[in-house]
């Protein structure tokens, strides 16, 4: 399938790119926390750590007394805190000079957002920033969740919402502090946002690294793993739902969703290319997240395809096994969008 014209094509898959994971959460959640682990941790990764200096947290002021002049300082485990003056492009850049002139060494970069930041414009630098797209690749959006107070951030707050679309990994933290009957709702309610995520447990910033590096989340590939809910419409049937369809089942309504189309009919090509146009077009600026493996007419390869916002990359990947199904699934993660014009669309490109 063809890229989306004038889009860049996101190959992810160059070793001699920097993994960078984007920690966000809202207010309180923990991501300084989390960093301050891991800047202190013993672990063999030399991670380059950029943190918004503005923001009403701070990294451990004791770990940075005697050198916070410094715009750059070096951890005693090989860690690295940066201090965003200028911008994140500047902080990127900045480490990149240091680091190609040999006075840094590091082989990962996390970035702290603020609590009350949208993801998707620092997602988009990575992809727009000529600079930094040939230097730098985001390995995963990790977003940290409150879960004490989660459920009325996500119904007052769009950027929480928004934080919990875009990830690839959501940390629900103070699991300690709130009661057992208010886990499960929340994580359901997660799963309907974000059916893509993975969701675990973190304590007082402690968790494997592993479980936040080399997540993989932008690379172009076959896996895709998507816990779906019930109350998440799945598609593979002729027409919209009626009312009496069990995908229609009410509940919590937010204005970040996600829905899925799965279908064992292959698609045209062509016709596939130019709906996802016409839909990126139209909706780029509210699909937070899409992302599929794709059955094409005639090909005996995978097609994966995955997108933010306006931009979207597409390759052909390994054969479909004798034994499997061949089957197209797709998810879409964003803000109000017409969930019933995209699916009747793609139903509309079956062969």
């Amino acid at each position: 399938m063809p890229l989306i014209p004038g889009q860049k094509r996101n190959d992810i898959l160059s070793m001699a790119l920097i993994p960078t994971t984007i920690i966000t959460g809202f207010l309180g959640a923990g991501k300084t926390t989390l960093l301050n682990r891991i800047l202190t941790g013993n672990h063999q990764h030399k991670i380059a750590v950029i943190e918004n200096e503005f923001g009403p947290e701070n990294i451990d002021g004791s770990l940075l007394t005697e050198t916070a002049a410094e715009e750059i300082i070096e951890m005693n485990n090989g860690c690295i805190c940066c201090t965003v003056r200028g911008g994140l492009v500047a902080a990127l850049n900045a480490l990149t000079e240091k680091r190609s002139a040999g006075k840094l060494h590091f082989d990962r970069v996390m970035i702290e957002t603020t609590g009350l930041a949208d993801p998707g414009p620092v997602i988009q630098t990575f992809f727009m920033d000529p600079d930094v797209s040939r230097t730098y690749l985001i390995d995963g959006i990790v977003t940290l969740v409150d879960t004490v107070h989660a459920m009325q951030q996500l119904d007052e707050f769009e950027e929480a919402r928004r934080q919990a679309g875009f990830a690839d990994c959501l940390l629900l933290s103070k699991t300690d502090l709130a009661r057992a009957e208010e886990i499960e709702p929340l994580i359901a309610r997660l799963r309907r946002i974000n059916p893509h995520a993975a969701i675990d447990r973190i304590d007082f910033g402690q968790i494997p690294i592993e479980k936040v590096l080399g997540l993989k989340g932008f690379h172009l590939n076959a896996t895709l793993n998507i816990t779906i809910p019930v109350t998440v419409h799945t598609h593979d049937h002729e027409g919209p739902c009626g009312p009496g369809c069990p995908h229609d089942r009410a509940h919590h309504t937010d204005d970040v969703q996600a829905f899925v189309f799965q279908s064992e009919r292959p698609f045209d090509p062509a016709m596939l290319n130019d709906f996802l146009s016409r839909m990126i077009q139209e909706y780029g600026s509210r699909m937070m997240r899409y992302k599929g493996i794709l059955y094409m007419e005639n090909a005996d390869r995978k097609v994966v395809f995955q997108g933010v916002q306006q931009l979207m990359g597409s390759d052909i990947v390994e054969k479909w096994n004798d034994e499997e199904t061949r089957r197209s699934k797709m998810v879409f993660i964003g803000k109000n969008l017409p969930q019933s014009a995209f699916l009747e669309g793609l139903q509309a490109c079956l062969i």
